[in-house]
């Protein structure tokens, strides 16, 4: 008799976990389904999970009220040298999650799972930086697997335990063995969890994927630290501005504006009205990036804005 009994346990973890991986419903939590259909109250599936929006009227517009918190949202950065802005948009937009989930009474960690040759050429998260950027270090966690493989079976343990506010997923290029069906495997697995699952891909080429939506992400000059009386201080850096385009959405064209985003306050400001950018067969996403104002062609180089000099440590 004790050995049927741990057969019918194996046999049906074997099936939740088979549930799991097509993205249903495992068969303990469907009959949970159909008693709470049956007694008229809402099912898992019918509880609507709001989603996370950027507080910008055109962008969260485009969004369909914002980013999706049971889905993949990549950050797509073309060069290396962009690396910085990518993460730094994953970053912030983890933030906003953090102060929605601490007012609601939610203190779950954040999981940042880092690339090993991203990590060489953009750098490892950094505490007191991301306090200042917003987040709480005591709730941040960064991993470091060696290889490819290992990160991708963390992304979906991570993401599949639900045990995460969300998990921050680096990936370099575009490996080879990081393509569709990896990336179906994780959206089926952040559907079922309910937990979202942020792509940064530093350095990588617009490729298919089941990312709800896709952001190109490039820096742009700060202005300068605004003073209380409504004035500029001279010589300094204000607060971080983005150049977004939304490449991957239900939007006919993609979409291209600047957000700056306030680390104190939590929230994105818009710099300017956005501007949609030509077809894809006319001109690409990212390298129509440009505003109303801008004459530039997209390869020029762009002003720096303010430059600081540092004092040489003795």
């Amino acid at each position: 008799m004790a050995q049927h009994a741990l057969a019918r346990e194996r046999l049906f973890a074997l099936r939740e976990t088979i549930a799991r991986l097509e993205g249903r419903l495992a068969p303990a939590l469907a009959a949970a389904e159909q008693q709470a259909l049956a007694e008229g109250r809402k099912t898992r599936q019918e509880r609507i999970l709001p989603p996370l929006p950027f507080g910008v009227e055109f962008l969260d517009g485009a969004l369909e009220g914002g980013l999706p918190l049971d889905a993949i949202t990549e950050f797509r950065s073309a060069l290396s040298r962009d690396a910085g802005a990518a993460s730094g948009l994953a970053m912030a937009v983890a933030a906003r999650l953090q102060k929605r989930e601490a007012d609601a009474g939610r203190l779950l960690p954040l999981l940042w799972i880092g690339d090993a040759v991203g990590t060489l050429e953009a750098g490892r998260p950094y505490a007191p930086g991301l306090r200042d950027f917003g987040l709480s270090p005591e709730r941040f966690l960064h991993a470091a697997p060696r290889k490819l493989d290992e990160a991708l079976w963390l992304a979906e343990v991570a993401v599949e335990s639900a045990a995460f506010s969300a998990v921050i997923f680096e990936v370099r290029g575009n490996p080879a063995h990081f393509g569709l069906t990896e990336s179906r495997r994780l959206s089926l697995r952040a559907h079922a969890a309910r937990r979202p699952l942020f792509l940064v891909r530093q350095a990588g080429a617009e490729e298919a994927s089941s990312a709800a939506f896709r952001l190109h992400v490039e820096p742009a000059p700060s202005g300068l630290r605004p003073l209380p009386d409504g004035s500029k201080l001279s010589g300094s850096i204000g607060n971080p501005i983005f150049r977004l385009t939304l490449e991957k959405s239900r939007n006919p064209a993609p979409l291209s504006f600047l957000l700056e985003w306030n680390p104190h306050e939590r929230e994105f400001l818009p710099i300017a009205e956005p501007n949609l950018v030509r077809p894809p067969g006319e001109q690409s996403a990212h390298s129509g990036a440009q505003l109303p104002a801008s004459a530039n062609g997209p390869h020029r180089p762009q002003a720096m804005g303010a430059l600081l000099a540092f004092e040489r440590a003795s």
